[in-house]
């Protein structure tokens, strides 16, 4: 995608214009993890290629990260088709919209049985592991798959994608098993995440929402409280990258001046650099492809992250399957001792390091 100010090459949203499109799977009086019921629990998905009839288990399910959405092709296409990774000659590819996201599954947009009008703000509070167990059962109940072959994901995927490792991943006694015991997620990928969100990651995603808190219409009109959203994602834009990331890409370059005043100084109210139009523009784009209150709901969920909440401590030591974790070396969001320290609890796991200057997002 491009922005309003030519910098083609500059950082780029992960994403262009997304959209709510897929076909739907619904589960009714869901339960979530925290004991309330959901009405109607609704997924949105897309699915590549084709299902070995046979065998039923050429599956791979990708994981996207928190304003992603179902349409794999529009976000890592580059990746889909015939030859290419998710190799669409020889896989299913499933990829499902996040509960709780605004991209066609069940959301804080959608209208609540109850009442006739939209949840809002009163939108349960939905967890990695409700999200992960709903496109479970998905892929057993609607799509009749025997296994899948490997789950990946980044980011919000790459928790995803631990969570499916351990609902699904555990032999004898796991949550998800094949009919012969054996676990029913073969293996995964998690990118650039750990095995839960740490105090770090919650302070960046609060940052965020105290953003969207202070917009004037957060307490009366939720949805319109757009400024606070804009300003949050661009509080994401800054985490996601690295310093000498912003650095080599903007350095102190300034936008074309305005008037002959500005033009005479090179700091000030009346300057703008290159890096504040930047991000900006990233905070006004966002605001056609997501609200307010989604948003706040979806890094909730994502500080829900904790794979061992209700669990034994030793609960990656029973994935018994392989696991690669792959983390990047410029990550200070999800640093990468977070990935070591994963990959030490798993049995079967191994580490694959990205090298970039980016960040996260690198």
């Amino acid at each position: 995608d491009n922005n309003n100010n030519n910098d083609d090459d500059e950082m780029k949203d992960e994403y262009g214009d997304l959209k709510a499109e897929g076909k739907i799977f619904l589960e009714r009086n869901y339960e979530l993890e925290d004991g309330s019921i959901l009405p109607e629990a609704q997924l949105c998905y897309q699915t590549y290629g084709k299902l070995n009839e046979e065998t039923r288990d050429n599956v791979i399910v990708v994981c996207h990260a928190l304003t992603g959405n179902a349409s794999l092709h529009s976000w890592w296409g580059e990746l889909l088709g015939e030859g290419k990774a998710f190799d669409t000659s020889k896989y299913l590819i499933v990829c499902c919209n996040i509960l709780g996201s605004c991209y066609g599954s069940t959301s804080p947009q959608c209208l609540n049985p109850a009442t006739g009008v939209p949840y809002g703000k009163d939108f349960p509070d939905v967890s990695v592991q409700d999200t992960v167990r709903l496109q479970l059962l998905l892929l057993q109940n609607e799509l009749r798959i025997r296994s899948v072959k490997s789950v990946i994901g980044g980011s919000f995927g790459g928790m995803q994608a631990i969570e499916f490792a351990v609902q699904g991943g555990i032999d004898q006694g796991g949550d998800f098993v094949c009919d012969d015991g054996s676990p029913f997620v073969k293996s995964a990928i998690p990118i650039a995440c750990g095995a839960s969100h740490t105090a770090w990651q919650i302070a960046v995603s609060e940052v965020q929402r105290q953003a969207i808190y202070a917009d004037p219409n957060w307490e009366t009109d939720p949805v319109n409280a757009t400024k606070g959203l804009s300003v949050a994602r661009q509080m994401g834009m800054v985490s996601y990258r690295t310093p000498l990331g912003y650095q080599n890409k903007f350095g102190r370059e300034l936008q074309q001046q305005q008037t002959e005043e500005s033009s005479l100084k090179s700091y000030g109210s009346n300057v703008r650099f290159k890096t504040q139009s930047y991000l900006e523009y990233q905070g006004s784009k966002f605001l056609l492809r997501f609200d307010p209150v989604t948003y706040v709901k979806m890094t909730e969920q994502m500080d829900s992250h904790n794979i061992y909440r209700g669990r034994s401590e030793d609960t990656l030591q029973n994935v018994r399957i392989p696991v690669m974790v792959m983390g990047i070396d410029s990550d200070v969001l999800y640093p990468l001792q977070e990935q070591r320290d994963l990959v030490s609890s798993l049995p079967r796991g191994t580490l694959r390091i990205i090298s970039s200057l980016d960040g996260h997002d690198g």
